[in-house]
């Protein structure tokens, strides 16, 4: 059983929903991405979900598109990122570590090599966003060889044939798109999200995440109430912004926000 599998198990057993936090790796800087992965694990979250900087990060708004803008001013690579997850394992061998990018640096190392290293470096799973499941079919017996899950997305048009081409493909979760349009945008409609997430669970056992549109404990509760899983992203990412990536401020900011949001899951569940 994966890492990944294994906590939405324990999870599971205890009641308790699970918060994944995102944020891109290398902003502000390098050397702020493994503390802040500690300060976000202290502060309540279950998996880490680390942004692959990328030149063309189609589904990103603009928050996060200027932390990947930022990350990349420091020439940060995929391979700068597993070290950044290697080292992490070094103080922590169990919070389960989730890449999320695109597919061109991944092509660009060669789909062994890059599951070798990643599996190597401590990563539990990758979430392309331009690689459907359509697509995957040669690169999914080589992450399950390494015993990396791939996460895939559904959004608010995802068909049913559709999710059940995703639910046999995927593995560790599925990954709900709450908002049509990219990250950072639009009103998060909790009644749509539960009918989507029922609908979901007829195709698949697999855990149900939901991402886009969560900003703080409010609306991590309401979405709690309907899937496994809250995935919180811009809003983190806009806190790395506002404290200009000065690290006291920046790690406190996390972790009030995080553990805010952990409460907020909490109460409900």
């Amino acid at each position: 059983m994966s890492r990944i599998a294994t906590q939405f198990a324990a999870l599971k057993q205890r009641g308790r929903k699970a918060l994944i936090p995102y944020v891109t790796a290398g902003d502000p800087n390098p050397a702020a991405t493994v503390s802040l992965m500690h300060v976000m694990v202290a502060a309540g979250a279950d998996i880490l979900e680390l942004g692959v900087p990328f030149s063309d990060p189609m589904a990103e708004g603009p928050v996060i598109q200027r932390a990947m803008e930022r990350a990349l001013e420091h020439h940060v690579s995929l391979r700068d990122v597993l070290g950044m997850v290697k080292e992490f394992r070094e103080k922590d061998t169990i919070t389960p570590v989730l890449l999320m990018g695109y597919l061109n640096p991944v092509e660009i190392m060669g789909y062994e090599r890059f599951a070798e290293d990643a599996a190597a470096a401590g990563v539990d799973g990758v979430l392309l966003v331009d690689l459907p499941p359509e697509e995957a079919e040669g690169f999914l017996p080589i992450l399950k060889q390494h015993g990396l899950d791939i996460i895939f997305l559904v959004s608010p048009t995802t068909e049913d044939q559709r999710m059940e081409t995703i639910a046999r493909a995927g593995s560790g979760f599925i990954y709900y798109v709450s908002l049509k349009g990219v990250t950072g945008a639009g009103h998060l409609d909790t009644d749509e999200v539960a009918e989507r997430v029922q609908r979901i669970n007829r195709h698949t056992d697999l855990p149900v995440a939901v991402g886009f549109g969560i900003k703080d404990a409010e609306s991590a509760a309401r979405v709690a109430k309907v899937a496994d899983a809250v995935v919180v992203g811009s809003a983190l990412v806009k806190k790395v912004e506002e404290t200009a990536g000065v690290t006291d401020k920046l790690e406190m900011a996390i972790s009030n926000l995080l553990q805010s949001i952990r409460t907020g899951i909490d109460t409900v569940v």
